[in-house]
């Protein structure tokens, strides 16, 4: 069915505009087919990192690949192909790498570089770390008695609650939201694994948007614009946010953007940093994949419902909202020329990659 907005009179808290849920199961043949055009992207990733693991591969060369956004490739890949990007190539070129030691006279050295390794030492620890051998013992021996690699592909998540699929779908229904153009005041804190910084932030921004008398109205959230699978701990960035509809001024520290009107599949939690794991985690690899939705070029939110209590991080209220458009056909490739950043869609018109202007 399709997607209508509700009537003025169902502003949700916070200024959220509400959408009418999209029943998967009353459209499955779109669902059939946006499991296809998922399968279908990722599979080009796959075949493209198979033709060049002789050499790094960054993360926007295979969003490019896929037509996907980089801020949620890695979950969309993981969550598709049931491997962690990393664990993926790195069991790609260790797979060939160990065909090559078996069938081929190749020095360690030379297999090492035709690999995608830096040298014959890196390539020696890695595969040593996944056959639990040496490569010069396997090359003798032909025999992985213990192969580490040969696990489980997608164990639970640190923070992941033993779930059943049925429990999560009753547990965090997803919606669709609009949320309007909103000017947005934020504080970036980089090294953001380290809490205490965060939650300092996250002080600063509520005591000054108090002083602004903007609080009340303005929806409170966080966002990253990192990966925190793919980006070193030290590096990995977060944003304490406000949006508000009413004019302020920001305080030294503090910068500003504009954030776009939006739609964004929504799922609201109410308990630990466990329970807020596992709905991101149902998000992307449950719902997402079995939508006719794809992620939109822009960060996902985690919106402070109880915004008094945002700093008691012992128990959250949140609404998680992924940014989504509908799933586009995309063409091949080799198709035709296309500008990185853009996808095609069936009426052949370019949507481009959202920028931000910081």
């Amino acid at each position: 069915m399709a997607v209508r907005l509700l009537d003025a009179d169902r502003i949700g808290p916070n200024g959220l505009y509400f959408c009418d849920t999209m029943s998967i199961k009353s459209v499955p043949t779109a669902k059939t087919q946006a499991n296809g055009r998922y399968a279908e992207r990722i599979d080009r990733v796959i075949d493209y990192l198979r033709r060049n693991l002789d050499r790094p591969v960054k993360l926007g060369e295979l969003a490019h690949v896929a037509c996907f956004s980089e801020f949620h490739f890695h979950r969309v890949f993981r969550a598709v192909s049931g491997e962690t990007l990393n664990n993926f190539t790195n069991r790609l070129r260790l797979e060939k790498a160990a065909r090559l030691l078996r069938y081929s006279d190749q020095s360690l050295t030379d297999i090492a570089l035709d690999c995608g390794f830096s040298s014959s030492a890196t390539f020696s620890r890695a595969f040593r770390s996944g056959y639990d051998t040496s490569p010069s013992q396997f090359r003798k021996s032909g025999e992985i008695k213990n192969s580490k690699i040969c696990k489980e592909l997608f164990p639970e998540d640190e923070y992941g609650l033993p779930m059943s699929a049925e429990e999560k779908r009753a547990a965090f229904p997803v919606r669709l939201i609009d949320i309007p153009e909103r000017q947005v005041a934020y504080i970036r804190v980089t090294n953001a694994f380290e809490l205490d910084r965060v939650l300092a932030a996250l002080k600063t921004l509520i005591e000054w948007a108090k002083s602004q008398d903007i609080f009340s109205h303005g929806i409170l959230f966080g966002m990253t614009v990192d990966d925190p699978h793919m980006t070193p701990k030290h590096l990995y960035r977060y944003e304490v946010c406000l949006a508000s509809s009413f004019p302020f001024e920001c305080m030294e520290g503090m910068s500003k953007l504009k954030m776009p009107a939006m739609r964004y599949a929504a799922i609201k939690v109410s308990g630990d940093i466990h329970k807020v794991a596992t709905a991101w985690d149902y998000l992307y690899r449950d719902w997402l994949v079995n939508s006719v939705h794809e992620p939109e070029h822009a960060p996902a939110l985690e919106v402070f419902l109880d915004k008094e209590s945002a700093t008691d991080w012992s128990h959250f209220e949140l609404e998680l909202c992924l940014p989504v458009r509908k799933l586009a056909k995309t063409r091949s490739l080799n198709s035709g020329s296309r500008k990185p950043g853009t996808i095609e869609t069936k009426k052949n018109k370019r949507v481009t990659a959202l920028e931000r202007n910081l």
